[in-house]
């Protein structure tokens, strides 16, 4: 009987704090890097560093505020990277456009080495916008459509090779249909799901729930129809709970049709504080160990935050970043125009 009550007490005392813990009232924001580069895709280390991947072939590690930065050609042009992902013991860069050329770099002792190229694509509408893995050894990157459907890559070798996936297993595009390369936040992983967002002339949802070996494709109430409209970025808390982000670049204080959450596993979608709250953001995270409550969007206009599920927001910073990775449920990195900032959550 006495175990039972030091249990029961212990599930109460954790109940007890996790309900009373105080939302965020404020940010820090710690400039680590200034430099004239358009940072977009963002892979921390730890709580002091992140690898980051940038234009004009930048990629590199800031450790502290220590950068250790190296320039990427291929056959002597400079590549733009919008895409990073990172495993225990690699990470990995892709760029853009035609050609698009993705690098391992294998890592010890927060040292990049041996830069190895792993897949090389040329063609017309070569566009790469995101990468993610579900594990050490199977990872997925995807961009803009070519023949009717979009372009995913997919290694199950830890990254060694990557093959591009046949139009015969994915649901067709929808003219006009295609990706933002904003933030690198363009696919959800949680075990062995998949979600990848769209935009432009509409604004979908696939999925994969078999790592990238079958997909579907759901609708989204999200605000479509023009170049720059549609979903910026998408995250999932768990196999049922998502959201997406988005709206329209060109008119970044509209907040109607731009946030929407998912409890089906990405089936159905319902408009989050429509017309309330931020208008354009163009990435947008689950704080961790918040139990999908607490959520966290930055763009352009600045940072905002939410600790119901996007029912309400509020502006924490008028400071604007393209993209941001939580460390924990405190600390993140994001990016900007010319900077890389690390954040405090307070």
């Amino acid at each position: 009987m006495r175990f039972i009550f030091f249990l029961l007490s212990i599930i109460l005392f954790i109940s007890c704090t996790s309900e009373t813990r105080q939302p965020f009232i404020s940010v820090t924001i710690t400039e680590i890097l200034s430099d004239s580069l358009s940072v977009r895709a963002l892979a921390p280390q730890d709580a002091n560093s992140v690898w980051f991947a940038a234009n004009r072939g930048v990629v590199g590690l800031l450790d502290g505020k220590i950068p250790k930065i190296a320039t990427v050609k291929y056959e002597e042009k400079v590549l733009n990277f919008r895409a990073i992902a990172k495993t225990e013991k690699a990470f990995f860069v892709l760029s853009i456009e035609n050609p698009a050329v993705l690098y391992k770099m294998d890592v010890a002792n927060n040292e990049a080495q041996n830069m190895t190229e792993v897949y090389v694509e040329n063609g017309e509408g070569v566009f790469y916008d995101a990468m993610n893995f579900w594990n050490e050894k199977e990872g997925i990157a995807m961009g803009d459509p070519i023949n009717g459907c979009l372009s995913i890559l997919i290694t199950r070798d830890g990254g060694n090779t990557w093959n591009k996936l046949s139009c015969d297993v994915l649901p067709p595009i929808i003219e006009g249909e295609a990706a933002f390369a904003a933030s690198n936040s363009n696919i959800a992983i949680v075990d062995d799901h998949a979600w990848i967002a769209t935009g432009g002339k509409r604004a979908r949802v696939f999925h994969s729930a078999d790592k990238g070996k079958t997909w579907e494709v759901f609708n989204t109430p999200i605000v479509q129809g023009k170049i720059m409209t549609g979903i910026y970025s998408i995250d999932f808390f768990d196999e049922t709970t998502g959201v997406i982000f988005g709206g329209d670049w060109e008119q970044q204080d509209f907040n109607e049709g731009n946030k929407a959450i998912t409890k089906d596993g990405g089936k159905t979608w319902q408009l989050l504080s429509n017309g309330k709250g931020p208008g354009y953001r163009s990435s947008v995270k689950f704080v961790p160990n918040t139990n999908g409550q607490w959520l966290v969007a930055v763009g352009s206009p600045g940072i905002s935050y939410s600790d119901n599920k996007g029912e309400d927001w509020v502006e924490l910073s008028s400071e604007g970043f393209y993209a941001i990775e939580f460390v924990n449920d405190s600390i993140a990195f994001a990016s900007g125009n010319n900077k890389i900032s690390r954040l405090v959550f307070e």
